[in-house]
């Protein structure tokens, strides 16, 4: 699936899971969910099934009798949708995210460094 899809809080949660273990069954995904807070399994199959139909996980086989799922897009599509999504509350400012990081502690000078390379490095590529 190409271009940017917008994902619930459960939806990333089980993309997660599919990211980090590889093709899973419902019961697997279902399972692999902390289980202080883990949904029914009902509830994880209807929203892998749902998943699929949008284009987001597809089946990669069987294993007995319980289909195995894998994802279709990538995590770095997902969290650029997230990123987008929460910038466009700002109207696409990043300072109040900015902001807020820094404030937090969630941003070192190591994370300024780096995202400050970064922006030479896109600068220096769109000059030449």
């Amino acid at each position: 699936m190409s271009g940017t899809v917008k994902l619930s809080k459960l939806e990333y949660q089980l993309m997660d899971i599919l990211w980090n273990c590889g093709a899973s069954s419902v019961r697997d995904i279902q399972q692999a969910l902390p289980a202080k807070r883990r949904p029914a399994y009902t509830t994880v199959q209807t929203t892998v099934f749902r998943m699929e139909a949008k284009g987001i996980v597809g089946r990669a086989g069987q294993s007995g009798n319980a289909y195995l799922f894998r994802p279709l897009i990538t995590r770095e599509n997902a969290q650029h949708a997230l990123i987008e999504d929460l910038l466009s509350i700002f109207g696409g400012r990043s300072e109040p995210v900015m902001a807020h990081l820094v404030n937090s502690g969630r941003l070192s000078l190591k994370d300024v460094r780096e995202a400050e390379a970064a922006l030479k490095a896109r600068r220096s590529g769109k000059h030449s």
